[in-house]
């Protein structure tokens, strides 16, 4: 229940509405904005406040959710369910535009389980609401992506609109042909071109030559000096393109009548989806308001109480926001214990703001609107919010001030419960004070008796006292700065407010004499005890300013503490990193150390070397994989430092070992000398060879190719790729017309290519849109698409052609079959786009 009538207005919520219709998108929105009401069922408010939030939360995540196309059809779409009826091509266009953008909000919230998981209550939204693929498929086949009436909609259209094109040309040119012949006679002005008069083209001529040419007048120009005459020549030709023009009319509203006869059982699920729509709109406006008035969605208990920080006024933040000021937050508490509140304070100084502060915030939170309150607020839920403010004084129904409020007092006090919330400025005020205060705290006897929320501003000292001796009531003043004399505009719970009725009146400039006489009229008593209360508001202000930056420094030391927790557990992470990049490498060298070995072991065992070289050689690199293999990443740091230290040192000491004996093998004094064999050739003679350094030879009956590094007598070092190998020089031969064995390809991943497949799968797009392309733009753009799917490792995609003839559809599919990775592809659902989508399933 909401008490008065004009509750929304005296509480300014007729503002709120007024932000929210200009936040909306089409007329859907703000219709949805005229019915939103207050409820007192919490899990119904708690389901509007979770859209708002889960939409604002969506927009964050994501950009591409759609916004445009809002567009109200459904008198059109009503009007649809007479037979014959049919919609004009701008509205079908508008109907086109409008249920793609619903189609499309409903796949985003209703196509996955994430979806479902992140936005539940959006969800919810989708049950029911029918999208309609097909019929937006439909007119695309009979509207250009203008909006117009394509030619091919028909046969009979696309017919007539060829003879009215030929028609028209070929009266565009015997017109033109007058023309010039008029012009070159004089009859008519050199810069004149055709123009047209009812539909018709016709010829701009002087009136004092409208005889010298044979046709019809049509009009004449305002300043009569001009006059537009049909020559005769073209009038039948005029009258055809009538004809054909009507032809045309025709077979359009033929097309959209047969439209018509489509979407007519289905009206009632388009306009319920255009529902869904509507409440798009709304939770959009929503959203909107929120994020300008820096709110939040808070959760609704299902029991009445106020537990308030930091809240704000929102119209009151928009206004002062425009000013570069800031609105002072209101803390405020009322809970089972303490359920009245009596503000008392100064005049002017933000009682009524504190008590519509409360009532506007109240009944927003319970029509489903965010509010701007800390994020440590609680709130809950009444079953009726009455008010009480201003002059209702009226001279048709003979009502004074007072009279109004106890008209109002009378209808509180007959229809609130525990479960009511009471919002009363100037409580007893309209009347002698002394009687008025009587019958206030009278009444605010019986709220007490029927545990009744409220928040009561006043004056009264009687009242003051009331809430000081009764442990349901509480007072609360609005502070005074004494020293300047000017308002804080902040509540303090606990103790009441001085109205500082002296001091504002010296302010003010009232002569001394008169402030000495109201005090002594007043009594010394009255005066000394508002000078202690103000005292003891100072002192309040005192320690409250303390307590806020004890509570200041306090919070400043936590996030030092968390920042600093924060950084041991980067650095912790950092750590492990560094240990995992220093296992990884030392891995490296292990593998580089391993490929070494092993090709020094080959050379050892085509040079015949000893067993025990070999035996040594194998055991070093069993004691480097040992050294490797015991470092700990989760051992500390100095150990893994001194193991990687030790790691190097053995790598530099290898390096070191093999630049000698590259310098010892490179030495011209050994190694140098050719050797000299003999090989019989191919007629049965001996034949003397000679291999020198640098010579191209193969081993005989292989076809590897290699190059003699150096030659020491009979022995020859030779390098076949990455392999040196040392082996007697007469089991070669040379190779001057080498027979070249194709290299084996080895294929590795490197962190380049890694970096660039992971880049281009987070860029990735399922779905690849060719409408609109020809046949071999199309191809070449799914050959691509297709490409980039496979090596980023998708499962499946969609490829978008739309239906039209088929022919796009067709050349894509038999592409497709040529692809060995496609597995399977199929129509998309009808649901989400049927024969327009080409679902592609890769392997």
């Amino acid at each position: 229940m909401i008490y008065p009538n004009n509750f929304e207005q005296k509480i300014g919520f007729d503002e709120i509405r007024a932000l929210l219709k200009k936040q909306c998108l089409s007329t859907l929105g703000k219709e949805m904005v005229d019915e939103i009401s207050f409820s007192d069922n919490a899990e119904t408010v708690n389901e509007w406040l979770l859209q708002v939030k889960e939409f604002r939360r969506m927009q964050e995540d994501t950009d591409s959710f759609p916004m445009q196309y809002f567009f109200d059809v459904r008198e059109s779409v009503t009007r649809l369910r007479l037979e014959g009826t049919h919609m004009e091509e701008s509205e079908l266009f508008d109907l086109r535009r409008s249920m793609e953008t619903i189609c499309s909000i409903v796949r985003i919230l209703s196509e996955s389980e994430d979806s479902a998981f992140k936005y539940p209550a959006l969800n919810r939204l989708t049950e029911n609401v029918v999208t309609f693929p097909e019929l937006i498929r439909h007119i695309d086949r009979i509207l250009d992506r203008f909006g117009h009436m394509r030619d091919d909609a028909s046969p009979a259209l696309a017919e007539t609109r060829r003879e009215l094109s030929r028609t028209e040309g070929s009266i565009s040119r015997t017109l033109y042909s007058i023309l010039r012949s008029a012009q070159s006679e004089g009859l008519v002005e050199k810069d004149v071109t055709p123009a047209f008069r009812d539909g018709r083209l016709v010829i701009p001529v002087a009136p004092a030559l409208k005889r010298k040419i044979r046709g019809i007048v049509h009009d004449e120009s305002a300043t009569g000096k001009t006059i537009f005459i049909e020559p005769a020549e073209v009038v039948e030709a005029n009258n055809r393109i009538r004809e054909l023009e009507a032809e045309e009319r025709r077979e359009v509203i033929r097309i959209l009548k047969e439209f018509a006869k489509q979407v007519r059982p289905h009206v009632h699920d388009i306009l319920n989806s255009y529902h869904f729509l509507a409440q798009i709109d709304l939770i959009h406006a929503k959203a909107e308001l929120a994020d300008r008035t820096k709110a939040v969605e808070p959760h609704v208990e299902t029991f009445p109480h106020i537990d308030w920080i930091h809240a704000i006024h929102p119209l009151l933040r928009l206004s002062l926001d425009k000013q570069g000021k800031q609105v002072v937050p209101l803390d405020i508490m009322l809970t089972r214990e303490r359920f009245i509140l009596i503000i008392s304070g100064p005049n002017a100084g933000g009682k009524s703001v504190c008590l519509k502060t409360v009532g506007l915030l109240q009944y927003m939170i319970q029509c489903g609107l965010p509010v701007p309150l800390g994020d440590r607020s609680r709130v809950g839920i009444f079953e009726s919010i009455m008010i009480d403010i201003g002059d209702e004084q009226s001279i048709e129904n003979d009502l004074s001030t007072y009279s109004s409020h106890l008209t109002n007092m009378k209808q509180m006090m007959r229809n609130s419960n525990e479960r009511t919330l009471l919002l009363i400025d100037e409580f007893g005020g309209g009347t002698e004070p002394q009687i008025g205060g009587a019958i206030a705290e009278a009444v605010l006897k019986q709220f007490c008796q029927r545990k009744v929320f409220g928040v009561i501003t006043t004056h009264y000292q009687n009242l003051k006292h009331f809430a000081d001796s009764h442990d349901n009531v509480v007072n609360g003043a609005m502070l005074y700065d004494r020293h300047n004399m000017q308002a804080l505009f902040q509540l303090a719970i606990g103790q009441p407010g001085s109205s500082f009725a002296i001091e504002i009146a010296r302010k003010t400039g009232i002569p001394e004499e008169v402030i000495r006489d109201a005090s002594e009229i007043v009594g010394s008593e009255y005066i000394q005890s508002d000078k202690y209360l103000q005292d003891i508001v100072r002192d309040k202000r005192y320690w409250e300013n303390k307590r806020q930056t004890i509570h200041q420094h306090e919070k400043t030391l936590e996030q030092r503490i968390s920042k600093y927790e924060n950084d041991i557990r980067e650095l912790e992470q950092s750590r492990k990193d560094i240990m995992r990049r220093a296992k990884e490498q030392a891995e490296e060298l292990l593998r580089e150390s391993n490929r070494r070995i092993e090709n020094t072991i080959r050379e050892i065992r085509e040079s015949q070397a000893e067993r025990e070289e070999t035996k040594r050689i194998r055991e070093e690199l069993n004691a480097f994989k040992a050294e490797v293999s015991e470092i700990d990443t989760k051992a500390n740091d100095e150990m893994i430092e001194r193991k990687m230290r030790q790691i190097q040192e053995r790598k530099e000491r290898k390096e070191k070992r093999k630049k000698e004996k590259q310098e010892k093998k490179g030495n011209p004094a050994v190694g140098t000398q050719p050797a000299t064999i003999s090989q019989q050739t191919e007629n049965g003679k001996q034949q003397s060879i000679k291999f020198t350094a640098g010579d191209t030879v193969r081993i005989k009956g292989l076809t590897s190719v290699g190059q003699i590094e150096s030659v020491d007598g009979k022995m020859a070092t030779v390098i076949f790729g990455d392999m040196r190998t040392k082996m007697r020089a007469d089991r070669l031969e040379r190779a001057d017309n080498p027979r070249r064995e194709e290299p084996k390809t080895y294929t590795s991943v490197g962190r380049q290519t890694r970096e660039a497949i992971d880049n281009r799968k987070l860029n990735f797009k399922q779905d690849l849109d060719v409408r609109g392309m020809r046949g071999d733009e199309a191809v070449n753009a799914v050959t691509y698409f297709i490409d980039d799917a496979i090596l980023v490792g998708m499962a499946r995609v969609r490829i978008l052609h739309g239906t039209g003839t088929g022919i796009l559809r067709q050349l894509i599919r038999q592409y497709l079959g040529t692809i060995p990775n496609v597995t399977h592809y199929r129509d998309e659902h009808v649901q989400f786009g049927g024969a327009g989508i080409t679902v592609v399933d890769l392997e």
